[in-house]
């Protein structure tokens, strides 16, 4: 097939092939995730002897003969974890690339398709579409629908801790206001009292004369 042969000359390019036949029957069964958690803790015992090593050539006498041999050990013991990787790489490169030429192959038609199959095919492929696109929309309905819901619960939460600060305001201010009002009461009644005063003493009548003194 033209894709299979597209396919095969860009690994060919990328030097992904070589070793692409032996897949199945040498790497197939590698579990790359036990691998890597393997080498991984690997590494840090390595880590780990060197450390303990090192500290103990400061212990003897020809302490930086002795550092040298560790650095070189160590570094021996990493060239040898950094193959193991480059090896689990490959196979984990090899291992896409076969995926993707599966999923080439079996998207491409084939002339020996059945006609009927290849609709029911398509169907199928569109309804996986569509439900997909309608699980798309459910979430960014569900999305838009709590926003504005955090939005709402937002805003009532303000209007109730502005209600609650005036109140509190006002509340302070009563004492406050309370006394104004009394002392208002106070000097219209003073005000009151002293203009009623003022009239009394304005119709207060006079004393009648003395009598003359007689001859």
């Amino acid at each position: 097939m033209k894709i299979r042969t597209l396919f095969l000359s860009l690994l060919l390019a990328l030097g992904a092939l070589p070793g692409m036949a032996q897949t199945n029957a040498a790497d197939g069964n590698v579990d790359l995730a036990a691998e890597r958690a393997r080498l991984t803790a690997e590494r840090a015992a390595i880590e780990a002897r060197a450390q303990k090593e090192q500290a103990a050539c400061y212990q003897k006498f020809a302490v930086e003969d002795c550092l040298i041999d560790s650095r070189r050990k160590r570094r021996t013991q990493d060239d040898d974890i950094k193959r193991q990787e480059a090896t689990l790489s490959d196979i984990d490169r090899r291992r896409r690339a076969a995926a993707q030429l599966k999923r080439l192959e079996e998207a491409a038609p084939r002339p020996q398709d059945d006609p009927a199959q290849r609709e029911r095919a398509q169907a199928a492929q569109q309804g996986r579409e569509q439900r997909a696109a309608d699980h798309a929309k459910t979430r960014d309905d569900a999305a838009a629908q709590a926003e504005a819901n955090r939005q709402k619960f937002e805003a009532k939460q303000r209007a109730q801790a502005a209600e609650q600060a005036k109140a509190a305001r006002l509340q302070a201010a009563a004492p406050e206001a309370r006394a104004r009002n009394e002392r208002k009461l106070q000097k219209a009644q003073e005000h009151r009292e002293a203009r009623e005063r003022s009239n009394a003493e304005r119709v207060k009548p006079r004393s009648p004369a003395l009598p003359t003194p007689p001859p």
